[in-house]
């Protein structure tokens, strides 16, 4: 038997997703603190930016007064990126003492662990007990006015290294449906995934943003014929076509050709960015809600680890042990993640259905610390 839990289970609603937008309620939300914490109008920052890291010392601080407890002095940091959770923990550091962890199974390697300034790096999760000796040592303590900010995505679950595909498998699956659905009898998977592979690679990051919204939108206008495939390489080749805006007022020139449905996905993305909302192609991330909770807890108990690892979500179990190891200890739980709200977060019709969000969707744990 698997043990089961939910993230709430060691976070509550301590948490929130790419709009800022805390879960529990008597929190406040970024539509509350946005003057506050600095920013000129009314937008959503994205995470390595520093006022996102204004807005989440905020939250915690908050949830510390929710509590009854006095100021936060210090807080630890769990992530898998160096690049975006490691400059987020270091922007949150900003404002109180921090200690940070960024792990992944790289079991072909032997363990090392690195320390790099205020971050801890290793190819372990295991490595968190070596990350608990470490901030202890640095005269970090484990008490009321201490935080646990835990990364969700490849980290609190499908942990990077060791069940992370299947949560780009839930994404992949999702911009193929919507993109299938948009085009009915038409669509064609080859072509489709041709496109939408070759472009997500590191290479083409300048052109789609390294955002899965435009990645998505891209795909389906190309395999759409909106603007063939033979002219996106060419552009892209010569260096014509530069980055998405561009491509979108390209398209936009085109919207006479369009089908139905590709002229309602293409006003819902130019409608959002006109907005400028981080997430502007909902009717994907709605679909990615869907198929990531499909895959959680999705075998039977008598299924292998590895076949459990390569074909569901899974909650890491050390990062779970150590977050409730440092709640009975009086930390504060909190949890953190860039994912679009609408791809963690049930519409509030399915959610009469009986959804959940992400935090509150029971998965098995696989992993433990060795203590």
């Amino acid at each position: 038997m698997y043990p089961r839990k939910t993230m709430a289970d060691f976070l509550g609603d301590r948490v929130f997703y790419r709009n800022l937008h805390p879960a529990d309620p008597a929190l406040p939300s970024l539509a509350d603190i946005w003057q506050e914490i600095g920013l000129d109008s009314f937008r959503v920052p994205r995470k390595t930016e520093p006022i996102y890291a204004a807005a989440a010392i905020r939250f915690l601080q908050a949830a510390q007064a929710q509590r009854g407890q006095p100021p936060l002095e210090r807080f630890l940091f769990v992530g898998d990126t160096p690049m975006n959770d490691g400059t987020v923990a270091k922007n949150m550091g900003q404002y109180l003492p921090m200690r940070g962890f960024i792990g992944a199974d790289k079991l072909s390697q032997s363990k090392t662990v690195n320390i790099e300034g205020p971050l801890m790096l290793a190819n372990r999760w295991q490595a968190l007990v070596d990350f608990l000796d470490w901030t202890q040592s640095e005269g970090f303590t484990f008490d009321e006015r201490t935080a646990l900010v835990l990364d969700l995505d490849k980290t609190t679950l499908g942990p990077r290294g060791r069940n992370d595909k299947v949560i780009d498998r839930a994404r992949v699956t999702a911009v193929r449906l919507t993109v299938e659905e948009l085009l009915g009898g038409s669509f064609n998977e080859t072509a489709f995934r041709n496109v939408y592979d070759w472009l997500n690679q590191l290479e083409y990051h300048p052109f789609t943003g390294d955002n899965q919204d435009y990645l998505a939108y891209i795909s389906l206008m190309v395999v759409g014929q909106i603007y063939p495939v033979e002219r996106l390489w060419a552009d892209l080749e010569d260096g014509s076509l530069t980055g998405f805006h561009q491509f979108v007022t390209l398209c936009d020139a085109r919207q006479t050709k369009m089908s139905e449905g590709l002229l309602t996905a293409h006003r819902e993305v130019t409608g959002n960015m006109a907005k400028k909302d981080p997430t502007p192609f909902k009717s994907f991330r709605f679909q990615e809600y869907h198929t990531t909770v499909a895959l959680m807890d999705a075998l039977p108990d008598d299924a292998s680890e590895a076949d459990i690892l390569a074909g569901e979500i899974v909650i890491t179990g050390e990062v779970a042990q150590v977050a409730e190891q440092l709640a009975a200890q009086g930390v504060l739980t909190f949890g953190l993640s860039d994912k679009p709200d609408e791809a963690s977060v049930p519409t509030a019709e399915a959610a009469e259905q009986g959804a959940l969000p992400l935090h509150r969707v029971t998965m098995k744990v696989v992993g433990g610390l060795e203590i």
